[in-house]
């Protein structure tokens, strides 16, 4: 499609959803959160019927609570990502031409019916031709299967031709001052960046690494292994690994695996990944989780991570910690060291609505951290409270771990299950030698003043 004709085609359908949800909300006469949630909703149909750019730009903002009105974050969840395959006629050359090889000498075999079909790749399942050795873990021996993933060729000049088509008209409603706060443009310029990280497939390969390293000593996480000699910018071979997806548990348990436990266990594995490692998944979904016939929890798809600074890591325990003691006062004083700052005017109002919050969404069982989310983010929007990038993502990525350990069994609590590890955390944080010498002369003076009266 020329680029003239696209842009009519996308201007005609946001136009359209606009139309709909504006009636679908009576016109605006529907409360302010319910009319959020319908245009949210028409947009997200909207990207998925405008292709891979719009697929990939709405998932990024369900990453950007810092950006958007959480109605907007948690309805691009659902944004689904699966299209019709390419044919493999086109998807063999981009193999062959990375490289420099027929298809029949890299694999010993290969099976040219995928077995997913996304905007941006597909992935197939092959077999290894001679024993290889990963970065972590044991040696794959020859007839180990493999998934082999392929970026579908096109997608990236399809994909460049629409960031081309959105970035005039971004700019242009940027300039309005309602809009003003989203910064639409910083998240064009993101947009364009992840979609290049994600279409050079050797990034996934190396994070996948590097979580199997951090892991490698957990008898209960696993990823699968990357085939590097079998891996270039377009290709990402790993090990297949057999499993279930969450919404699979009682097949894994009547297999014998404990359900329940990895699906506790789970949230403690985010919490290292936070708040021990500075690194986590970003993207948890059932699709990117597989529970394994030895027991074991497999992470895949490592195409979108948060990092968190060194710096961060003891207020984000504190913040956890509040929150899991629903201590409203004190998630708010160590918010402010991650950058969330309520100003003075401002500090008891949110307080004590953040309070009211969290006795409505904690005083159930199990405790609704998800509706927590929705309430905390919605007060930050209303009282015009900037949330940090890094405190926006990580909430989200509770909400998303709460969520994939609930689909296992829908009465897990993550916050019991968090409580033990972040109270150890955070005690593990103040009894630091570093933090202890730190405060030897506010003790000294303290007890001096208690001596003297």
């Amino acid at each position: 499609m020329k680029q003239g004709s696209r842009k009519r085609h996308i201007f005609w359908v946001i136009t359209r959803r606009w139309w709909r949800a504006a009636f679908a909300a009576r016109l605006g006469l529907t409360p302010a959160t319910r009319r959020r949630e319908i245009f949210a909703h028409q947009l997200r149909e909207a990207f998925e019927e405008l292709g891979p750019a719009f697929i990939k730009l709405g998932q990024l903002i369900s990453i950007r609570p810092d950006m958007f009105p959480p109605q907007y974050v948690f309805e691009m969840e659902h944004l689904r990502d699966e299209v019709a395959p390419t044919p493999f006629e086109a998807v063999r050359p981009v193999i062959e031409r990375d490289f420099g090889r027929p298809l029949d000498e890299l694999f010993s075999d290969f099976d040219t019916t995928p077995i997913g079909s996304a905007s941006i790749a597909q992935v197939y399942q092959a077999t290894l031709r001679t024993d290889y050795t990963p970065v972590i873990g044991e040696v794959l021996p020859a007839g180990t299967k493999l998934a082999v993933k392929v970026i579908r060729p096109g997608s990236e000049e399809t994909i460049r031709a629409d960031i081309a088509v959105i970035t005039p008209l971004i700019n242009r409603i940027s300039r309005f001052k309602r809009l003003a706060r989203f910064n639409l443009s910083q998240l064009l310029s993101e947009f364009a960046d992840s979609l290049a990280s994600e279409c050079d497939l050797r990034r996934e390969g190396r994070t996948s690494d590097r979580f199997a390293f951090d892991f490698a000593d957990d008898p209960y996480v696993t990823t699968a292994a990357i085939i590097w000699p079998l891996t270039t910018r377009h290709v990402l071979t790993m090990q297949f690994v057999k499993g279930w997806h969450l919404d699979h548990a009682k097949e894994a348990e009547a297999a014998g695996v404990d359900a329940r436990f990895l699906a506790m266990y789970g949230a403690n594995v985010f919490m290292k990944q936070v708040m021990v490692l500075g690194r986590f998944h970003a993207d948890l979904h059932q699709s990117n989780l597989l529970m394994t016939p030895d027991g074991r929890i497999c992470y895949i798809d490592f195409g979108i991570t948060g990092e968190v600074r060194e710096e961060d890591k003891e207020a984000i325990a504190q913040v956890l910690a509040a929150t899991v003691y629903a201590d409203a006062k004190r998630a708010i004083d160590y918010s402010a060291a991650l950058g969330l700052v309520v100003s003075d005017e401002k500090e008891d109002e949110v307080t004590a609505r953040v309070a009211e919050l969290m006795r409505r969404t904690f005083s159930c069982t199990p405790r609704d951290v998800r509706g927590f989310a929705v309430g905390f983010l919605s007060i930050m929007n209303e009282q015009k409270v900037s949330v940090p990038r890094g405190f926006g993502l990580l909430i989200k990525a509770l909400v998303v771990v709460e969520g994939c350990a609930q689909m296992v069994y829908n009465d897990i609590d993550i916050v019991d299950a968090a409580k033990e590890f972040t109270t150890a955390l955070v005690l593990t944080h103040m009894l630091r030698p570093a933090r202890l010498y730190a405060r030897i002369p506010r003790a000294v003076d303290a007890a001096i003043s208690e001596l003297i009266g």
